[in-house]
Order: structure tokens, then sequence, then C-alpha cells
């Protein structure tokens, strides 16, 4: 049982980290914070797609003499990594234009409270 926990570590520290963000999106009033909590959700979804694609022991695809062809398991898939380097570089625009969008938010309404933002629009 202690072999399954610690072999399977990347998936653990995944779930933390989705309960995390998924907790900071629902529960948190303050809207930095749920813009914190969704960043971190999705780290944790780079960080299995990441852990899905990596293998111990295998190299990259690039034909080696002293590696047979024919042995593919002791290749990485890079399409996972390229997937989630797109999706970092997405990320990061989108919590850009959050971020301002928050600033706006504030300059209009004084406040980044979430309750506090629906009472002065009604």
């Amino acid at each position: 049982m202690l072999d399954f926990l610690l072999g399977h570590y990347a998936y653990w520290l995944t779930i933390i980290l989705l309960c995390i963000g998924l907790y900071g999106i629902l529960f948190k009033k303050n809207l930095v914070k749920k813009t914190i909590g969704l960043t971190i959700l999705q780290v944790s979804v780079v960080l299995f797609w990441v852990s899905i694609g990596s293998k111990w022991d295998a190299t990259v695809p690039v034909r080696d003499p002293g590696i047979s062809t024919a042995e593919v398991a002791n290749y990485l898939n890079p399409l996972p990594h390229t997937l989630m380097l797109t999706a970092i570089v997405v990320g990061v625009a989108t919590l850009g234009v959050a971020f301002a969008l928050l600033i706006a938010t504030y300059n209009r309404y004084k406040t980044l409270d979430e309750e506090e933002i629906l009472e002065q629009i009604q």
C-alpha cells in the first residue's frame, strides 16, 4: 500500500492541488482569491498531463543508434508536454486579462468582494 502511495506521488499532489483550487473558486468571496484558486486548479491539470506523459528511464524521441527503433517503449510521448506548454501560455494570458478585469472592477465598485459587487449592481 505504501509503495502504491509513494509510486503515484504526482497524482496525489495533483488531487491535493485540484481540491485547493476548487475550494478557492467555490468558497472564497474575494475575486482575487477566486482567480488564484482558478490558477491553482489550472496548474493541477498541467501537472496531471505532464505526469501522464512521463516515464522512468525513457528518452526523447530522437533517433539514437544505441536504441533500437523497434523498442518504442524507450521513448517519451512529446504530445502531452507540447500541449501543456501551450496551456501554460494560454493560462498566463488568461490570468493577465483576469487581473486587468479585476483592476477595472475595483476602479468602478471600490471593492473586490463578490457579494458587495452584486449588491451595487442591483
